[in-house]
Order: structure tokens, then sequence, then C-alpha cells
């Protein structure tokens, strides 16, 4: 088995095609069970360095019919993951170890759902706080060693400050 390697790059413009080509598909295999297909994470935010990999939001009105199309998702080449460690959430991984996409989804009115859109919203609007993220990211990848835990560990206390600042900011 190949290791996963924790690379950080500079923002690339092409991020946002990615995201909308795989949106399309995404939105012909969930069909009108999903509400939205949103483009979250760092790579939806210009200018800000990141793990190349397009993080994608879905907010569908019912997780189980979500579940009964997941061989639609695998025919995209998702690996199906089921909640994953969030209550609430179905997770997708594409592109095996050197993942390409990761799709979260969650049911209507989820707080999760509110909770990533404020803080891609924060980072875009605090242009200062978001080169603070990608140095730190940069950072985080050199020192962990491509160990993922590491990596996400060296990032943790950032982001839950900044998401706790984020909420209350998008609320307002």
């Amino acid at each position: 088995m190949s290791i996963r390697v924790v690379e950080v790059v500079d923002y690339d413009p092409n991020w946002k095609n990615t995201f909308e080509t795989e949106r399309v598909l995404l939105a012909k295999a969930i069909g009108i069970n999903a509400v939205k297909i949103e483009h979250i994470g760092s790579t939806s935010v210009v200018g800000l360095a990141a793990k190349p990999v397009i993080d994608i939001l879905i907010e569908v009105t019912d997780l189980k019919e979500l579940d009964n199309v997941a061989e639609n998702m695998e025919a995209l080449g998702y690996l199906v993951k089921g909640e994953n460690g969030i209550e609430g959430r179905r997770y997708f991984q594409k592109g095996g170890n050197q993942r390409s996409h990761h799709v979260h989804a969650f049911q209507t009115n989820d707080l999760h759902l509110y909770r990533h859109r404020a803080f891609k919203e924060y980072l875009i609007e605090h242009s200062e706080i978001a080169s603070e993220y990608g140095v730190l990211k940069k950072e985080a990848a050199f020192k962990s060693d491509n160990n993922i835990n590491a990596y996400m560990a060296l990032k943790n206390n950032f982001i839950q400050k900044h998401e706790k600042i984020a909420i209350e900011w998008f609320g307002n």
C-alpha cells in the first residue's frame, strides 16, 4: 500500500472548475434530494494554500434517500464511508489513497451545514486570517511527515478558535 502524501500547495484557480465538473455529476447521481451542492474547505477560498482535495458540502432533504443512491456515488468513483465519526453525516472519498474529493452530506437544518458555510465565508472575508491559516497548513504538512492525523492535530487549535469566531460572525 502506498503512503498517503500530505501536501499543501499554493492556491490553484482550476480548483473551481474541478468542483463545478463534480457538482454536475453529483447532482445527477443524487437527484432532487440534493438541495444544495457547495464547494467548501480551503480549495474554495481564493488565494488559500490547501491540500489539493476538493471538499464538497451537500445539503439533502433526506439522508435515507441519499443512502439509497450510494451505488450512484460508487459509480462516480466514491468510497462510501457512512457517518465516519460525525453523527448525521454521510461521507464519501474519491481518489483512493491520494484523495481528490471529499463529500460531506447533511440533512437540511443540520448545524454542520452552518458550521462549514460560516468557516468558508469567514476565511473569504478575513484574508489576513486565511493567510495565517495557509502558513500554518504548510508548516503542519512539513512537520507531519505524511501523517494525516499529526497534520490535523497541528491545525486543530487554529480551527477550533476561528470556527467559533466564524459562527458568531456569520450569524450577524
